[in-house]
């Protein structure tokens, strides 16, 4: 049986013509053994089975430990890719976290710049209000200082008398000349 290098039957296909030879062989009567009417034909079939046998388990260990390096290399792109999500995952976690303690702080410096903005603006309150109570306390005086001031003025004079006075109530010595604001120990501003 000869073929070429290029459709050479694999070693299934041999043995499986080897058992089809065996099959199609006469059986030995009273007996269950076969007679094969080409013996060389079955050894041929089944060395050149043999001979393929190592080039096909070559090429199924081949491709089970091409298998194999796929499979690990799709784990490890797998793993790589969970990996990955973790991180990813992780990352939006502490920034979510972030972004939350941020809030957080944001509200509570809000907060606290509005209590110490009301606790300014009451201090300031209370600050004007002691100096408008002390202003009104001098006011008040200064008020009753005037008034005293103002009554005193308003008091009538005495009338002046024929022998000369100055129009105080005070006699003018005859021949003295007119009394000056020093003089009189009165100070008139309408006077000049």
């Amino acid at each position: 049986m000869t073929t070429d290098g290029h459709d050479q039957p694999d070693s299934e296909t041999l043995l499986r013509r080897v058992m089809e030879v065996i099959n199609n062989g006469k059986s030995v009567p009273l007996s269950t053994s076969v007679l094969i009417s080409s013996k060389d034909e079955v050894i041929e079939l089944i060395e050149a089975a043999l001979d393929r046998l190592p080039d096909e388990l070559r090429q199924a260990r081949w491709m089970l430990r091409e298998r194999q390096e796929y499979l690990d290399k799709v784990q490890r792109e797998a793993d790589e890719i969970l990996q990955a999500a973790r991180v990813r995952a992780e990352r939006m976690v502490q920034r979510t976290e972030i972004v939350r303690e941020a809030e957080h702080a944001a509200r509570r410096i809000l907060e606290e710049s509005r209590e110490q903005a009301a606790r300014l603006r009451h201090e300031a309150e209370d600050y004007c209000d002691q100096k408008l109570a002390a202003f009104e306390i001098v006011l008040e005086r200064t008020m009753k200082t005037v008034h005293a001031g103002r009554e005193r003025l308003q008091a009538t004079p005495a009338p002046p008398s024929e022998a000369g006075g100055d129009g105080v109530g005070r006699m003018v010595e005859p021949g003295a000349g007119p009394t000056t604001p020093a003089a009189s120990g009165f100070f008139d501003q309408d006077r000049s």
